[in-house]
């Protein structure tokens, strides 16, 4: 009784009147009447209770399914080409979502000096108004079946995706579709979300290390890849409704575009996707700019106490390389690194080659490895922050790690076995996501026309030897130092002292 006693003096505590309080008392002693069928005692002890049924008495008109066994074969990636040229691709998986997303093959990469910056802007219009819905009723039958979306834009895709349960994949489809083919393009829409994305690249720009990504970009590469994702606000001020619908009809065209999703039945897909994409046009359009790696340099000053500094190098081949792509991801985890957390213990990527440097040198305060890699080239190297005064010292043990690599015998088993088992890790932590899963199957489609299994992927990895690393690593520092400062660039040395201690080695 003392629950039952405890809620009345919860009841009294509120003010209810007398009869509530009667009403309640007597609902109290009947429940408990009815979960006790020996008195007081029993109820309080135990002794006696209502029979309850067993675990594995069966309900009725509830079918349980079937236990999976103990091997599910993962599923295969199927694809279908329209007429038009549009690829469909899908894989099943367990479980009541599903993702669907959009990809096309374009990006900052097919810009023009007059265009730049539409890519950012397209991704910021993504499910607002369309010829066929305002954007409060996209929001409303997003919202409407619990749905997520989500738009975004690098230098050579741009990707819409919908996530949901599996139930609404008809409406979802539908609702994605509409959004990419028919925006409306509203004038004082664009005009918002010009004001929105203003904003957004100013704050990107403050960012160390996003500046320094672009700086290595623009600075690295002479041709389309020097086109910046962070568009200076006069460029994004020239765009308008007529900039964004020409470069949608020049560049989302049918050979250009993949549907891929995760957890839906192919067939199903098919036969809702055919009527919504069959009519796209089928021009090719405009092949994609050359680019080609120069290296340089680039410092901004920023009312800073600390320097930040990036050296990269061109990664040849780009990810279309498969041997190559994946011995720099190993090559990657290999060096790690990481930062120290506030109270001065060391974050992530203990055990990496990198790590102990923060460990060493309190003047440091990370220091990690980075790739960016495109289809057919990328960048790779270090970028590192600490004291004004520590940056010498700083680029002279980026350098050593960095030559290290390419000295045969620098490396040895254990620590490219802990590297390649982390690399592999990272591939399939990433692919529990069904979003990341439609993306990358949406990329590879683009691609190769194909997807390949991931089983492929960590083959691949298994096959890096300590000779791939250093051979790779010796090419990849043959190319032109690329060098990038931010904040107090006073003490970061010359451009052709750095360079010189990569290539007189």
């Amino acid at each position: 009784m003392y629950r039952a006693a405890s809620g009345l003096g919860a009841l009294k505590r509120h003010g209810l009147d007398g009869q509530m309080l009667n009403i309640a008392i007597r609902s109290a002693s009947t429940s408990v009447a009815q979960r006790s069928s020996g008195g007081f005692w029993s109820w309080l002890t135990g002794a006696r209770s209502n029979a309850l049924p067993p675990p594995d008495f069966t309900l009725p008109g509830v079918t349980i399914p079937p236990p999976l066994p103990d091997f599910v074969e993962p599923a295969k990636t199927r694809i279908t080409t329209l007429s038009n040229g549009v690829k469909i691709a899908s894989e099943t998986t367990a479980g009541p979502s599903c993702s669907v997303g959009v990809y096309v093959n374009c990006g900052s990469v097919h810009e023009t000096p007059e265009t730049l910056g539409v890519t950012q802007l397209l991704k910021k219009m993504a499910f607002t108004t369309t010829t066929n819905r305002s954007h409060l009723r996209v929001v409303r039958e997003i919202e409407a079946v619990g749905g997520s979306v989500k738009a975004s834009a690098n230098r050579e895709m741009t990707s819409y995706n919908y996530a949901t349960l599996k139930t609404y994949m008809p409406e979802m489809v539908e609702v994605l579709i509409d959004c990419v083919r028919n925006p409306a393009f509203l004038d004082w829409e664009v005009k918002e979300q010009i004001l929105k994305l203003k904003a957004e690249l100013a704050e990107a720009s403050s960012n160390p290390e996003t500046f320094l990504l672009e700086a290595l970009h623009s600075t690295g590469y002479s041709g389309a890849l020097a086109n910046p994702l962070i568009a200076s606000e006069s460029s994004v001020g020239r765009l308008n409704t007529a900039v964004l619908e020409d470069f949608l009809a020049e560049n989302y065209t049918a050979p250009r575009i993949v549907l891929a999703a995760t957890g839906v039945d192919h067939d199903e897909l098919v036969s809702i996707a055919v009527p919504l994409l069959s009519d796209m046009p089928s021009v090719t359009g405009p092949s994609k700019p050359k680019s080609t790696y120069v290296g340089g340099e680039y410092r901004r000053t920023a009312d800073s106490l600390n320097t930040d500094v990036a050296l990269a190098f061109e990664v040849p081949g780009g990810w279309l390389k498969e041997k190559e792509f994946v011995t720099v991801s190993v090559l990657q985890t290999l060096l790690g690194g990481g930062g120290t957390f506030s109270w001065g213990r060391h974050g992530k990527g203990l055990h990496s080659r990198l790590n102990h440097l923060s460990s060493e040198f309190d003047q440091i305060k990370s220091i990690a490895a980075f790739k960016d890699v495109h289809s057919n080239t990328g960048i790779f190297g270090i970028h590192t922050s600490t004291d004004a005064a520590f940056v010498p010292k700083a680029i002279d043990l980026v350098t050593r790690e960095l030559t290290s690599l390419a000295t045969p015998g620098q490396v040895d088993q254990t620590q490219l076995d802990r590297a390649k088992a982390t690399a592999k890790s990272a591939i399939l932590m990433n692919l529990e996501s069904q979003v990341s899963a439609s993306e990358d199957m949406g990329r590879q489609v683009l691609a190769f026309g194909e997807r390949k299994p991931a089983e492929h992927l960590l083959k691949v990895v298994d096959g890096v030897t300590p000779k791939d690393i250093t051979a790779l690593a010796e090419k990849i520092i043959s190319s032109p130092l690329t060098m990038a400062s931010h904040g107090n660039v006073l003490n970061v040395p010359t451009y052709d002292s750095v360079s010189g201690k990569f290539h007189s080695k």
